[in-house]
């Protein structure tokens, strides 16, 4: 009897020292890609943690109701002991989750820290605002001078881009005209909501090329679905030169505006 109890329980502690022995580089990334931001290098650590933990929690609830199901299934017509209560199962049942749920808002409060903290302007070479309306967003890009402002404002039918210089660290200052949105970049793992009346900052480095879907995820509204945005991270010198371009292009409207 002893070694049937004593299978299952080797088997749960090899899976999860299997599981837990893993260095983060043996670990797939579970849905997003590594080192795509600074972002990602503090929050894939704690996103493959918390993954591990329901992995090892999901095991042991398995193993457990098949030991209850193969072993204590119901063998004759004879009624069974009835049990009031198990001091010892109530309160390992309460501690457990209670250190789970304790470790993983200790990880997630230490991370969220070092995602939240940002740097004062004079530190930082880039600013970008981003203001949510309803419904699409305008990026202002105030490294680009003080006047004329190099800004972009989308639609819905034609929604922005917004360009980051690889490697480059950049301050964002996020707002909101109207209602509550949430400035969403998915492959970064990054969101923070733009409040009304209320500046929110998030600083990060983009570090590799490529172009990556952003959207709103706080439900504002009837369109929603259609507050889309486009990030493009390109080169330092690409980046410089959009800014320029940009530059040249608001001036370009000012003067007609001037005109008219």
């Amino acid at each position: 009897m002893r070694s049937r109890l004593l299978k299952p329980l080797v088997g749960i502690l090899a899976t999860s020292s299997l599981l837990t022995g893993c260095s983060t580089e043996d670990i797939s990334g579970l849905g997003f890609e590594k080192g795509l931001s600074s972002v990602n290098d503090h929050s894939l650590s704690l996103w493959q943690g918390a993954w591990i933990t329901a992995a090892i929690v999901g095991i042991i609830t398995l193993a457990l109701i098949m030991w209850t199901v193969i072993f204590h299934r119901k063998k004759d017509d004879a009624f069974p002991k009835q049990t009031a209560h198990n001091n010892f199962v109530e309160v390992t049942f309460t501690i457990i989750p209670f250190i789970i749920v304790a470790v993983l808002f200790y990880f997630t409060a230490v991370k969220e820290s070092e995602i939240v903290k940002v740097s004062p302007d004079s530190a930082v070479a880039h600013q970008i605002e981003v203001n949510g309306i309803q419904w699409s967003w305008q990026f202002i890009y105030n490294d680009a001078g003080d006047f004329p402002e190099a800004t972009v404002t989308g639609t819905p039918a034609q929604p922005p881009t917004l360009y980051l210089p690889q490697g480059e660290k950049v301050k964002f200052t996020i707002n909101s005209n109207d209602v509550v949105h949430g400035f969403w970049i998915p492959a970064f793992m990054i969101q923070m909501q733009n409040l009304p009346g209320v500046e929110n900052h998030l600083e990060f480095t983009a570090n590799k090329l490529g172009t990556y879907p952003g959207r709103c995820n706080i439900l504002c509204g009837r369109n929603h679905s259609q507050m889309l945005f486009t990030v493009k991270v390109v080169t330092p010198a690409e980046y410089q030169n959009y800014l320029d371009s940009l530059k040249a292009l608001n001036q370009t409207e000012l003067d007609k505006a001037a005109i008219a």
